[in-house]
């Protein structure tokens, strides 16, 4: 009669002597090209599933809070606020190294009171705390203005509104001087844009 069925695949019973089978792949290999090889999946990120603390929804409060914070009146504000600081301390600390605060021009001979230097000091800061205010509202509301119209972030909206500020700055004093503070501002915004990104 005849042998039994024979299975599939099986690799024939190699003779005494003769060549041996190949090996079967070894399982690991197969196991790593489903983890880095050419089939692996990308898995999507979930927090959730690694036990993230989920977060709850906005109030309207809260929502209202941020379009306030994030209009360009807010931010307007704050640089002026900043602005009034830095510039009243800058005015200070150039008040205090200066030899001719308190210098009278009838008397140059009489040393001043201390009364008399400390108010060149402030009146000095406050100058310079006015202008500095001016300054940062003047450019942090154009650069938002400019960022709102363009509806981008990037750094020509710091150049775009250094130019404008400075521009307007300088035409006081003329056409020339304000294309003068046009580019100086922008440089100067494009360089502090710079470093900061």
């Amino acid at each position: 009669g005849w042998p039994g069925p024979v299975m599939a695949g099986a690799p024939p019973p190699s003779a005494p002597g003769g060549p041996e089978p190949p090996p079967a792949p070894l399982q690991y290999s197969l196991l790593l090209q489903h983890l880095v090889g050419e089939q692996r999946r990308p898995r999507a990120w979930d927090p959730a599933a690694l036990g993230g603390i989920p977060s709850p929804a906005k109030s309207e409060e809260q929502k209202m809070v941020e379009r306030a914070m994030e209009s360009c009146t807010f931010k307007a504000a704050l640089a002026c606020v900043g602005g009034f600081v830095l510039g009243g301390a800058f005015g200070i600390f150039t008040a205090g190294i200066d030899t001719n605060v308190g210098f009278d021009p009838k008397d140059p001979y009489r040393t001043p009171t201390a009364k008399e230097v400390l108010k060149d000091m402030g009146q000095r800061g406050i100058s310079y705390a006015k202008n500095f205010a001016i300054v940062g509202a003047m450019f942090s509301c154009t650069e938002c203005v400019v960022e709102s119209y363009r509806g981008k972030s990037d750094w020509k909206n710091s150049v775009i509104s250094g130019c404008i500020t400075g521009g307007a700055i300088g035409f006081r004093a003329g056409l020339q001087a304000g294309v003068i503070g046009c580019g100086g501002f922008a440089a100067f915004s494009a360089a502090i844009d710079y470093y900061l990104r």
